[in-house]
């Protein structure tokens, strides 16, 4: 029997109830049905907590290899330390209740009663919560922008457009958790022109309050015509009482600006009325009788602030103005600099709080309440907010600059047509206005939402991730790599920071190479800008993260999965299913690759979080495959000929690969693993195997790969964009023992001087385009750990450990300061984010593997130089 599973929390700063969701990985074999849980608190007067459970993926065995578990946890029970433990038999308990018709779904987690329609525009009917409407007429808004020049003069021309509802379902159906599925498109009101397609995800959770929203949108529209002026959500919100007795809300760095549209500050506010005052501003409804008449009347004679609105125009900008009546001025009531991007807006009979995850992060947003006198206010939560200019995606240029700039196609592919950006959303129905430190908790719950994540040790051992390493400080050589993994990590964390990688489409993205002249990163170098998975950072930071469990490192890396899942990768188009490869636009490199969104990116996140969104972008890829029919990868280089198109092993193939492997372990889907056997049973029958190539003819009906000649492009690129990572797993996971030797083939072979890679192969591979050792360490260490050969341990670290220009980094790293640019930053002047993230990937393999060999290795190297 299993013993109970360890589990702590990702953050252990919050103590608000809250509805959790996370993963668990389990070994090959230890779980052939799936269990019933419960949640085991240290507290032993605390009962069990029961668990909803669903599999998440599969071995090929059929065993369970993950499951995503949901539960409910007052304030009282979050534990610091938590087991997951089976238990024999579901415990009797409460339900969340769904009733759905042709019409509406209705919701009720006995804190809140939900009703979502099914039709029309406003998703969300009405929220209750203690018998009390608290919102209600939610849909979703936006401002589409037109642009025209005559004799010279721009001029601009804005519609309004909200959601029109396609389909909404029961995704998910619950005891604790219950998940609503909201699709359709925004219709725009002046001409009916339905666009931008979207897709909401409302999460319920028993006893819980809270809401959490997660909303994606696609761009369908021509960038040189449809700019989007405003994109958000909206609620109308009820309203009781006098004005004195309705209240704002809105956060900044650390407190809140508190007011209504009727504050009792008056030129004659003494005394009484002062102490009133007070606790208007608490949030406490105030009563005045007839004795009060006169302040009453001085009331009515002050102006009433009927709207209010909070700008972030940028990371390190906002203001909150407000202002009387349409046709008036606002009045800048506040600035600052980093909002915590909450808002509250209730009356006497309660309110509701929304916020927005990243809000300065992913700037510009904002709030704006409305029609604060009205029997029902609204409140705006604004994704992208109409208070700055309107969102531009066209290309940076008219032309490509590939020789120049490191651009890779010379097509102008450069389109958002298909692209996607994800928000999230919490919003808390109160039945009274809650107090500053619960709205504060508020803000620091939605910036990190709470997860449960097991021990690194424990994720390791199941080896349910592929091949990694725990970290390892036994010698000093070891704790000097660590050392070093660390620095490259706190480089980049600062980078973020310094360098403001931030904003609504790019944050999440880090940058690809550095300029030491301007000392910048070269965001205006074609293909030097952003990074856009190159190279495979995600993978180098989720196996930091399962390897450390630190949270800077989690939010980092699901900061860019979100990212490089949406924006990157076209999820509706001619180019679905592929990514765009680096460039100063997301969007704007014209080689449209399937490798830029390979799923092998994702699943970390969505195995440690049940994530749904991330689940369909999975799916989305699984026939990356076909679309290369339309757009031929190696189209540039070999002409139209009778294969239905062409494929490099990698990285093409390796990235086929990881969506299929991933979509086989998520539904048990055969189809997809035979497609792995097609594609290594081709290789095989190739006069070197894997060596071959690493361009062939590709039929992506069949899977099947054909010969088309050896050396005909080059070869760093078949396992640097994370091809060694899926095949590696491939080779544990399929036990194909020919796949295993065709790794350890081409890991043996990759470095060996051209005049034995000639004798190998009777002249056919002379050593061309064999290029950036470095970035072949893990094959090489793989094959090392499998022939147990000590001269491939120790070339595995030589090439990490010895100097090879830019690719390789040196520990400690040189950080400079410097004075001569727009103010002090600091720097690395040979910094590569391509080598950073392949030197800390190959480090964390070749530790699991080769570790034997590290000692002896750099001993053996430090004798050589000198």
């Amino acid at each position: 029997m299993q013993k109970d599973i360890e589990l702590s929390w990702l953050d252990t700063e919050s103590d608000l109830s809250t509805g959790v969701t996370w993963g668990v990985p389990w070994a090959r074999g230890q779980l052939h049905t799936l269990p019933t849980f419960d949640l085991k608190t240290t507290d032993t007067k605390t009962s069990d907590l029961p668990v909803q459970t669903w599999p998440t993926a599969y071995w090929p065995d059929g065993s369970i290899k993950w499951t995503a578990h949901a539960a409910s946890i007052s304030a009282q029970q979050a534990d610091p330390q938590l087991l997951l433990a089976r238990t024999s038999s579901m415990n009797k308990q409460e339900k969340v209740v769904i009733e759905e018709t042709d019409e509406r779904i209705q919701i009720d987690t006995k804190e809140i009663q939900c009703t979502i329609h099914k039709r029309d525009s406003f998703f969300i009917e009405a929220m209750e919560t203690k018998n009390k409407t608290i919102c209600k007429k939610g849909r979703l808004i936006g401002i589409r922008e037109s642009h025209h020049r005559t004799e010279g003069i721009d001029t601009y021309r804005q519609e309004p457009f909200y959601s029109e509802l396609h389909e909404v379902t029961v995704e998910q159906a619950g005891p604790i958790r219950a998940v609503i599925k909201v699709t359709g498109r925004h219709k725009l009101s002046n001409n009916n022109r339905e666009w931008l397609p979207f897709q909401v995800r409302l999460y319920f959770y028993l006893h819980q309050t809270e809401v959490k929203m997660i909303h994606s949108f696609l761009y369908d529209g021509n960038p040189n015509q449809d700019f989007i002026k405003g994109i958000g959500i909206e609620f109308a919100v009820p309203m009781k009482g006098p004005l004195y007795n309705r209240y704002v809300r809105l956060a900044g760095e650390e407190g809140f600006f508190k007011e209504s549209p009727k504050g009792l500050l008056t030129l004659r506010t003494r005394g009484d009325y002062e102490d009133k005052y007070k606790q208007q501003i608490q949030g406490k409804a105030i009563c005045l009788t007839e004795s009060d008449q006169a302040f009453k009347d001085l009331l009515d004679d002050a102006a009433t602030w009927n709207h209010y609105k909070l700008v972030q125009t940028s990371a390190d900008s906002y203001a909150i103005l407000k202002r009387t009546q349409p046709g008036c001025a606002w009045v800048r009531a506040a600035d600052g600099k980093r909002s915590g991007g909450l808002v509250y807006l209730g009356s006497e009979i309660g309110g509701i709080a929304v916020g927005l995850r990243h809000f300065w992060k992913k700037y510009p947003t904002s709030f704006e309440i409305n029609d604060l006198q009205a029997e029902a206010a609204v409140v705006k939560t604004w994704f992208w907010s109409p208070e700055t200019e309107a969102m531009d995606m066209r290309h940076y240029d008219t032309e490509t600059h590939v020789t120049s700039s490191y651009e890779g196609a010379e097509e102008l592919r450069s389109t958002p047509y298909g692209v996607g950006n994800t928000s999230e959303i919490s919003i808390h129905c109160f039945a009274a206005t809650p107090d500053a430190d619960t709205l504060e908790k508020l803000v620091r719950k939605k910036e990190s939402p709470p997860l449960l994540i097991c021990k690194p040790a424990y994720y390791h051992q199941t080896r349910a991730l592929g091949i990694w390493s725990l970290r390892k400080t036994d010698t000093a050589l070891k704790r000097k790599l660590e050392q070093t993994l660390d620095e490259v990590l706190a480089f980049y964390l600062q980078e973020i920071e310094q360098r403001k990688w931030y904003g609504f489409w790019d944050y999440g993205d880090i940058m690809h190479s550095y300029d030491p002249i301007r000392h910048v990163w070269r965001y205006d170098l074609g293909g030097c800008a952003w990074q856009n998975t190159e190279l495979a950072p995600n993978y180098w930071l989720w196996y930091l993260f399962l390897r450390t469990g630190r949270i800077d490192i989690f939010h980092m890396a699901e900061a860019m999965t979100r990212h490089t899942s949406e924006v990157d990768v076209y999820h509706k188009g001619p180019y679905k299913g592929l990514g765009s490869r680096h460039n100063v636009s997301h969007w704007g490199c014209g080689c449209k690759e399937a490798r830029i969104g390979a799923a092998g990116l994702h699943r970390f996140y969505y195995y440690l979080t049940g994530d749904e969104r991330i689940g369909d972008i999975m799916d989305e890829v699984v026939n990356a495959d076909y679309t290369t029919e339309y757009i031929d990868p190696m189209r540039a280089y070999f002409p139209t000929d009778q294969y239905s198109t062409h494929t490099r092993s990698g990285p093409d193939w390796a990235a086929f690969c990881s969506n299929w492997l991933t979509r086989w372990e998520r539904y048990q889907d055969d189809r997809y693993r035979d497609k792995l056997f097609t594609g290594i049973q081709s290789l095989g029958k190739m006069p070197f195997r894997l060596l071959t190539g690493p361009v062939f003819g590709y039929e992506p009906k069949t899977g099947e790969l054909f010969y088309m000649g050896a050396e005909n492009k080059g070869h760093h690129l078949i396992f640097s964009m994370g091809g060694a990572q899926v095949w590696m797993e491939m080779a544990e996971l399929l036990e194909d023992k020919g796949w295993q030797d065709m790794l350890v083939e081409f890991g043996a072979f990759y470095n060996l001087p051209p005049i034995d890679k000639s004798r190998l192969t009777n002249g056919e591979i002379n050593g061309v385009d064999w290029n950036i050792p470095m970035l072949s360490a893990s094959l090489v260490a793989y094959a090392a750990a499998k022939k147990q050969d000590k001269g491939l341990g120790d070339l595995a670290w030589k090439l990490l450990l010895a100097d090879q220009s830019h690719w390789h980094i040196k520990s400690p790293l040189h950080v400079e300061e410097i004075t001569d640019y727009l103010h002090p930053i600091l720097e690395i002047k040979d910094i590569s984010t391509n080598t950073a993230a392949q030197w800390s990937l190959n480090v964390i393999i070749c530790l699991e593997l080769v570790e034997n060999y590290l000692d002896h290795s750099y001993e053996k190297m430090l004798k050589a130089t000198n």
